[in-house]
């Protein structure tokens, strides 16, 4: 079982809002910071917050839309990926996430990681190469930061990509740089899937592949957070 709770608040400058879901118990639990893709903060990612709760994590859902034009957003955030893609604005806003979470009583600070998808998957291996406090990422189909050198500074890496679709190479580049830099790692690409497979509520939903991927990012996120 798990709790839950939306998140409306002040973090220094920053106002986030999110979705909250937690195991049962008094902790301290690990946590976990969700980043959406393109949708939003919708049924899908919360469904993803409570399967974390239900395998012991504390999870934050951040919002990046909220109270915003989502079409204004992703005008900003592209423009933020050419300009400014390892230290911007949505940057700031999800390392203000982490820092709450953190100071939540039942969340242990000291192990805290982050999966996301798509944009999200892309602001996750950006955010993970200037805040040591991430322990491990998880990167789902997102594009890597520029330069790519940056990765040198990252915590371990569980990335999962479909072989249909334009982040596949992005996986491979990833891997390499991963690799050259000694940063631990496990980059996965899925024959067959295509954008979007671990959303299933989505066409694009691959049963087979969201499995894997869900059981390796579990398997690493116990081996780095415990």
């Amino acid at each position: 079982m798990y709790t839950e709770e939306i998140i409306g608040l002040t973090v220094g400058q920053e106002k986030l809002s999110g979705y909250s879901a937690y195991p049962d118990g008094d902790g301290p639990f690990p946590g976990v910071v969700i980043i959406h893709e393109i949708f939003g903060l919708n049924e899908n990612i919360k469904d993803i917050a409570h399967r974390f709760a239900e395998a012991g994590y504390a999870a934050f859902a951040i919002d990046l839309f909220a109270g915003r034009n989502r079409a204004i957003c992703m005008s900003r955030f592209m423009a933020q990926m050419l300009t400014s893609p390892l230290n911007n604005s949505s940057i700031r806003t999800l390392k203000q996430a982490l820092t709450y979470l953190g100071e939540q009583p039942r969340v242990d600070a000291n192990r805290i990681g982050a999966i996301g998808f798509c944009m999200g998957g892309g602001f996750a291996i950006a955010w993970a190469t200037s805040d040591n406090r991430l322990k491990t990422i998880a990167p789902f189909y997102g594009a890597n930061p520029r330069p790519l050198e940056a990765v040198s500074r990252s915590c371990p890496v569980v990335g999962s990509y479909p072989a249909a679709d334009f982040t596949a190479k992005q996986a491979t580049k990833l891997d390499e740089a991963l690799t050259t830099y000694n940063i631990e790692h496990d980059i996965k690409i899925y024959p067959g899937a295509k954008h979007s497979f671990f959303n299933d509520q989505g066409k694009s939903y691959d049963a087979a592949a969201s499995k894997d991927a869900w059981e390796r990012v579990l398997a690493y996120f116990q081996k780095h957070l415990g």
